[in-house]
């Protein structure tokens, strides 16, 4: 059982939650949501909160799955993608760091999230304006 945000327990497939025990995530760093669909499905997307939202708060990583129109199978879509973004983040630190590391220095996953966070993912691309070129973020 995984325990959610609310306190209540969250039923997970086992696999699942073998990776989350792998990945060593901890239940109250994650938040998920229900919240109700947009885009083509007319009414029953429209009125129902079948899409979910699950973030990881440390690192920042969410993921919000819309495919099907079964919460329940939104819901398994959607903790197997944030399994898989958490996995591949946890293997790029760790050749980064493998690479760059010399002995003797420890991993420090706070500082990377930091180092990451600082940046804000947005690409500089110029924009005209009533004042000529400028770029935008800033």
């Amino acid at each position: 059982m995984f325990r959610g945000e609310n306190g209540d327990d969250v039923d997970l497939p086992t696999q699942i939650q073998e990776r989350l025990d792998a990945l060593g995530v901890l239940a109250a760093d994650v938040e998920e949501r229900f919240v109700r669909g947009s885009g083509p499905g007319g009414q029953k997307i429209n009125k129902t909160s079948s899409t979910v939202c699950v973030k990881h708060r440390p690192t920042g990583v969410e993921v919000r799955c819309q495919r099907e129109r079964s919460q329940a199978a939104n819901r398994e879509t959607a903790w197997t993608a944030l399994c898989e973004k958490l996995e591949e983040r946890l293997r790029a630190a760790e050749k980064t760091t493998s690479a760059g590391r010399s002995e003797g220095e420890t991993f420090d996953p706070e500082a990377q999230h930091a180092a990451e966070s600082n940046f804000s993912g947005r690409e500089a691309t110029p924009r005209r304006g009533k004042g000529g070129a400028s770029w935008n973020g800033q």
